[in-house]
C-alpha cells in the first residue's frame, strides 16, 4: 500500500519500491481499500528484500519493526526512516484496520513529500 500511495501522491515522480523480510500475498482488503482510493493493486506483488540488494536509494523507510532490524545496508548510505505501523492483516478489525493503516500511510507520505520537496529546493 505504501509503495502505491507514494507513487500516486507523487504523481510518479518518486521512485518507490516495497519489500519485506517475509513477504505474503497482497491481502484482498488492501486491494479493495486502495481501489476505493482510485489506486489499482491488481498487478502488485509482494517482494523480498533480496530483490533490491545492491540497488541505490536516497531514503529507506521501514514500516515494520522486524524489517527495521534485518533491513540490509544499501549502497550510498540512504537516509533511514522508520514508521512503526502495525500489520493490519493481524488485526481482528479486518478491513477497518486496513483503512486505518492506509489513512496513516497517506498522512505520513504527505509529510514525506513535503520534506522531499523542501530538501530538493534547498539543494
Amino acid at each position: 500500500m505504501a509503495e502505491a500511495l507514494l507513487r500516486d501522491r507523487s504523481g510518479g515522480t518518486v521512485r518507490a519500491a516495497s519489500a519485506g523480510s517475509r513477504p505474503k500475498p497482497i491481502h484482498p482488503y488492501a486491494v479493495s481499500v486502495m481501489a476505493a482510493r482510485g489506486i489499482d493493486l491488481s498487478g502488485a506483488r509482494s517482494k523480498h528484500l533480496d530483490e533490491f540488494s545492491g540497488q541505490r536509494f536516497d531514503d529507506v523507510i521501514t514500516l515494520c519493526d522486524r524489517v527495521k532490524e534485518v533491513c540490509p545496508e544499501f549502497p550510498g548510505h540512504p537516509r533511514p526512516v522508520h514508521w512503526s505501523i502495525p500489520d493490519p492483516a493481524a488485526d481482528p478489525d479486518g478491513q477497518l484496520a486496513v483503512e486505518r493503516v492506509a489513512d496513516d500511510l497517506d498522512r505520513r507520505i504527505g509529510f514525506l513529500l513535503h520534506t522531499l520537496t523542501a530538501v530538493k529546493e534547498s539543494s
